[in-house]
């Protein structure tokens, strides 16, 4: 268990009162100034306790030392002026003097600074020898069986590697899959003891109630985990993935204060929002391509000092672009207005951004938010387009794109090139884009989708729309740095002229 560091502002120190365990390292400090942030290296705290209400000086130090969601007040606090303010600002949550012992024992362990999440391969996955029906793999999307699989639960699909559990590291689990309503199915683990292959030192069973939230695994000691699913019954059964994450306990996924959404289907969609200075504008950011599951620029989003929202996606191999049943895409949708009401923004007080595949996001989401500006680098909008490139343009570069059709449409062909491509393109044009500003970066040579910086200008008929553009020599991937440097440039002229943050200083 790695050290979780955390400053503690109050009269009483709290080694004096409670009980710390092992992995705790708190900095007790009585009156909170400059030295305070040079002993810890400059670094914000992973937990902050405010036991007494600040001073303000030490408040604006608070800004830069305590971390959002990991902030914590007690009744000794008194939250009114600019202690509200960082008290809203760091989405402070109030803290009983009667429950600090339980949380420092129990929950400071789910604030680890380091998240990490991962999709088990699917092609790691192997049938069960005795399972004599119909076996179908739809490349990295899913394996389905059909058939029969007996009276009672048997194995019928099983992970071939291993993955290591960590004593005092709680994981997550995720199952995505779709059966028969004559189909039953569990999910078994078998813990192995270290530098054992025989030797188990715990089981678990998961039925299909438990299955229907995550599953949460707190490892008795330190092995290896062998998964399977059991199943019984006669129908078809289609499994999609296997999602570990590291746990953050009832605080967030990813990051404290991450937010999950799940569909009917058992899709998800995730997001983490950060008030920053509570002024305009509210930046969002699409993540892009990522095999490791969690949100995407979140220092550079930080950075800028503004509300930020990140908002993530962990389907297929890298991410699905975003698109899904309606019940799937309104989540997105969703999760950018409730925080335009929570900061009381209108959508001229937006901007929508993303890299490569979050631009897919940005600009798709872009048609129900209308934003005042859209910031993107290398854009991909005809989907359809870019499957169709896996084949000729850049075989094997990114089967993601030939899983994504498929998903989507069913089907590989021409007429599901252009229905996926149209899907887009479709709803860009009935849009009325009023005064918003596009500012893209796209590569002249980009094998992925060669005309989407020209479709786009071509797509906007609506009056007062500015298009702002830049190519770089190379192929989709050629010149990440430079488009990145460009991006970040651009975001910082728009938070600088358009929105008076120049010179605003927290």
């Amino acid at each position: 268990m790695e050290e979780i560091r955390i400053l503690q502002l109050g009269e009483e120190d709290f080694h004096k009162i409670y009980t710390l365990p092992q992995w705790i390292r708190l900095d007790y400090v009585k009156n909170l100034d400059e030295s305070s942030m040079k002993k810890n290296s400059g670094k914000p705290y992973d937990l902050c306790f405010l036991d007494r209400t600040p001073q303000k000086e030490e408040i604006a130090l608070l800004y830069e030392m305590a971390k959002v969601y990991a902030f914590f007040i007690t009744e000794n606090v008194e939250t009114s002026g600019q202690t509200a303010r960082l008290c809203r600002c760091k989405k402070a949550q109030r803290i009983e003097k009667a429950e600090i012992q339980r949380f420092l024992s129990e929950e400071t362990r789910y604030y680890y600074p380091k998240p990490y999440g991962e999709k088990f391969n699917l092609r790691d996955v192997a049938v069960a020898q005795g399972f004599k029906g119909s076996v179908k793999w739809n490349g990295n999307h899913d394996v389905t069986l059909e058939g029969g699989f007996g009276d009672e639960l048997r194995q019928a699909v099983y992970w071939r590697y291993n993955a290591l559990l960590e004593q005092e590291r709680p994981v997550d689990l995720w199952l995505e899959y779709s059966k028969a309503e004559e189909v039953d199915i569990a999910l078994e683990i078998t813990l192995f003891a270290g530098g054992s292959v025989s030797e188990a030192a715990a089981h678990w069973t998961f039925d299909e109630r438990e299955l229907e939230d995550v599953i949460r695994i707190d490892s008795p000691k330190t092995g290896w985990a062998f998964f399977s699913i059991c199943a019984k019954g006669r129908g078809k059964l289609q499994i999609t993935a296997l999602h570990q994450r590291r746990s953050r306990g009832r605080h967030g996924y990813f990051l404290p204060g991450g937010e999950r959404y799940v569909t009917s289907d058992r899709e998800e969609a995730f997001c983490y929002f950060e008030p920053g200075d509570l002024k305009p504008p509210l930046c969002v950011y699409f993540s892009g391509y990522k095999t490791l599951e969690g949100f995407e620029g979140y220092y550079m989003m930080k950075g800028m000092g503004c509300p930020f929202l990140l908002v993530a996606e962990a389907r297929l191999e890298g991410g699905g672009f975003y698109m899904g049943s309606a019940e799937y895409e309104q989540i997105y949708a969703g999760m950018i207005r409730k925080y335009m009401k929570e900061l009381g923004f209108t959508k001229e007080q937006v901007v929508l951004s993303g890299l490569s595949m979050g631009t897919y996001g940005a600009l798709y989401y872009g048609c129900d938010i209308m934003p005042y500006a859209v910031i993107l680098g290398k854009p991909l909008a005809s989907i359809g387009d870019v499957a169709a490139n896996e084949r000729y343009n850049r075989p094997g570069t990114f089967p993601t794109s030939l899983d994504v059709l498929m998903c989507q449409c069913n089907d590989l062909e021409e007429k599901a090139v252009r229905t996926l491509n149209a899907r887009f393109w479709d709803k860009f044009e009935g849009v009325d884009w009023g005064n918003t500003r596009f500012i893209i970066s796209y590569m002249l040579e980009d094998d992925y989708d060669a005309n989407a910086y020209q479709m786009l200008i071509s797509h906007i008929q609506s009056e007062g729309t500015s298009v702002y553009g830049k190519g770089l020599k190379g192929r989709h991937n050629d010149n990440t740095g430079g488009i990145v440097n460009w991006f970040l440039d651009q975001y910082k002229k728009v938070l600088d002229e358009d929105f008076g943050r120049g010179k605003r200083k927290k």
